[in-house]
């Protein structure tokens, strides 16, 4: 028997580790291509953007409220992946700041910094913070999670106002957005962190994010260009 064809994603990392993406392509069936701030390679079937610091707040339009030191260079690398795998309709995946970077890209805002108390249920000094979100009914999360589902976050900022064309997924306790998809085109972002929820990183607290990285090798695999 054949194996599976094995698609290429383009991973787009900050400075710190990018491990546990990379395993989590892996064992989902994919093979990751690294880099810091890379160029497009549209040889490549999927894009993920990974987890990182706060996007430049002038990119949404904004004075700086509260944001964190912006890696300038990153920000326009990842924005330039996003317009140019999204001309090519292949699958993008987004998980925390990548989440917020499509809806940058789409001319989305950003909440700054959450207020408390929603902040204090989203970060933690050391490890995640574990929370439930409730999840749109009929949608990709919703066939693979149900209605409601305990999920993992490290974060200050949130989507505010949506990008052009994407919908609301997921909601977190206090009414803000957790996760976004734009119908008719394969593109997740989740502002939790389902690559410390799944396989080698699986925990007993969450529900296993391996499902989102299957969807997503699942819909690179079958991309625009008909591999199969």
């Amino acid at each position: 028997m054949t194996a599976p064809y094995q698609p290429r994603i383009q991973l787009s990392t900050g400075m710190e580790s990018c491990e546990n993406y990379r395993a989590a392509i892996l064992a989902a069936g994919g093979e990751p291509v690294v880099g810091y701030c890379p160029s497009p390679d549209l040889s490549c079937d999927g894009l993920l953007l990974c987890g990182g610091g706060d996007i430049e707040s002038v990119l949404y339009g904004q004075e700086d409220r509260g944001s964190h030191p912006p890696d300038r260079e990153r920000d326009r690398a990842e924005l330039a992946l996003f317009q140019a795998f999204f001309a090519a309709g292949k699958p993008i995946l987004g998980i925390c700041r990548g989440m917020q970077l499509i809806n940058v890209a789409l001319g989305g805002t950003l909440i700054q910094d959450l207020p408390q108390p929603g902040q204090s249920f989203h970060t933690l000094p050391k490890g995640d913070a574990v929370h439930p979100v409730r999840i749109r009914e009929g949608s990709l999360l919703y066939e693979r999670f149900g209605p409601l589902a305990m999920v993992n976050s490290a974060h200050h900022q949130a989507v505010d106002r949506l990008g052009e064309g994407l919908r609301a997924l997921a909601w977190a306790e206090s009414g803000f957005v957790e996760a976004v998809d734009r119908p008719g085109y394969s593109l997740l972002g989740v502002q939790f962190h389902p690559e410390r929820m799944s396989f080698g990183k699986r925990r007993p607290d969450t529900e296993d994010g391996a499902p989102i990285f299957n969807w997503f090798i699942e819909a690179a695999r079958f991309d625009s260009t008909g591999r199969t």
